[in-house]
């Protein structure tokens, strides 16, 4: 997707200082992604903390029926910023990436209610271990790892079929092929997202792009996190 010219950052090839110049931008461009990232999980979770505990948001979040708001809109929103990024000021793509993190705050609040805070915790911070060695990995490998993307994203449509076929059927034996299955191809994806980012830096780089990059790894975190927690969490 081609970003537009009024970011912030220049791209690489118009910068003046040659290949020092562009490790420093690159290093720069990677550094803005991860903080978009880490600030929207943390903002994620802030609000899904909240709601999980304030009843009167509770009841509204989670019991009313403003709870399809809460579920739809994120996903309409993502949709809408990845289409629509290239044609926005890049302030509009910040405050649609902001109100995106904090809308999935609010529709995952279910998880605080569902499990134990002190899984939650630990299931937390093994993801996140878990992602930082992925995403070092796809930042540091000379390894091309484009052949494997259709292949992930074969398994992530196979995971959606079968999530709703499982509605109907209800099946232990397919909700934990299921979980294995997602919790296999997102760690994969953090790896492929991750040195797709970079290498993309080289292409477009800029403000928008730091924040579909951090978009995709925030994606690819979430559901790493919420597929982990099927197998390491205790139920309330």
């Amino acid at each position: 997707m081609a970003f537009g010219s009024n970011d912030a950052w220049t791209r690489p090839s118009a910068q003046v200082g040659g290949a020092e110049s562009q490790d420093d931008g690159l290093r720069r461009y990677m550094v803005g992604v991860y903080n978009k990232m880490a600030g929207a999980v943390a903002l994620t979770g802030g609000v899904a903390f909240a709601v999980a505990n304030v009843p009167a948001l509770t009841q509204i979040a989670v019991f009313s029926p403003l709870k399809w708001v809460f579920m739809l809109a994120p996903l309409l929103l993502v949709f809408f910023l990845a289409a629509r990024i290239d044609r926005m000021e890049a302030s509009t793509a910040s405050a649609l990436f902001w109100t995106y993190a904090g809308l999935m705050g609010a529709s995952l609040a279910t998880v605080f209610l569902a499990y134990t805070g002190e899984s939650i915790s630990r299931t937390f911070f093994i993801s996140a271990g878990a992602f930082a060695a992925l995403g070092i990995y796809g930042n540091t490998t000379k390894r091309d790892l484009s052949g494997f993307g259709s292949f992930l994203i074969m398994g992530l449509v196979g995971i959606l079929i079968a999530g709703l076929v499982n509605i109907f059927l209800q099946s232990a034996a397919v909700h934990f092929v299921i979980s294995a299955a997602g919790v296999l191809v997102f760690a994969g994806l953090t790896a492929y997202d991750t040195q797709k980012i970079k290498e993309g830096y080289y292409g477009f780089g800029g403000t928008k792009g730091t924040i579909m990059g951090a978009l995709t790894l925030y994606l690819d975190f979430v559901n790493l996190f919420l597929f982990m927690l099927r197998f390491l969490g205790d139920r309330r």
